[in-house]
């Protein structure tokens, strides 16, 4: 049996999201959730940095079938905090932050969230266990 070459991808380049109006979008994604905003491309495309990964926000070519969009997990390492400066910025969170899943010596929690298309967002945090303390230990 023949085994195929690796294609070579090393890593996700550019995630985009369709959106109807390219400068609000670009400015929920710039001053509500603070990522930086790289440049802008014709005809209506905007792109920020999210921690090394390229986004681009930018309409549909055919605007009469809306786009369906993935969900963008944002790592953030104090999930409590990140969701108090977003919902100080007017950000409606579907649930408050929450555990999800156990792993091990930490726990993922998460918070979802719509932008401004009601594309689905959420904030995400491998929160650390801690540790057990003395007492529990005897």
């Amino acid at each position: 049996m023949l085994i195929q070459d690796s294609a070579g991808i090393r890593r996700i380049g550019q995630i985009a999201i369709t959106v109807r109006d390219t400068p609000t979008a670009k400015a929920f994604y710039r001053d509500v959730l603070g990522l930086t905003h790289l440049f802008d491309a014709p005809p209506a495309m905007s792109f920020f940095d999210c921690g090394g990964v390229r986004l681009l926000l930018g309409q549909a070519e055919d605007t009469a079938q809306p786009a369906a969009s993935s969900i963008l997990y944002l790592d953030v390492p104090d999930i409590t905090a990140a969701h108090a400066v977003l919902a100080a910025r007017g950000v409606s969170f579907i649930h408050e932050p929450h555990s999800v899943a156990d792993l091990g010596d930490r726990v993922l929690w998460l918070a979802f969230f719509h932008d401004c298309d009601r594309n689905t967002l959420a904030l995400m945090s491998e929160v650390p266990k801690e540790p057990p303390t003395s007492a529990a230990r005897a």
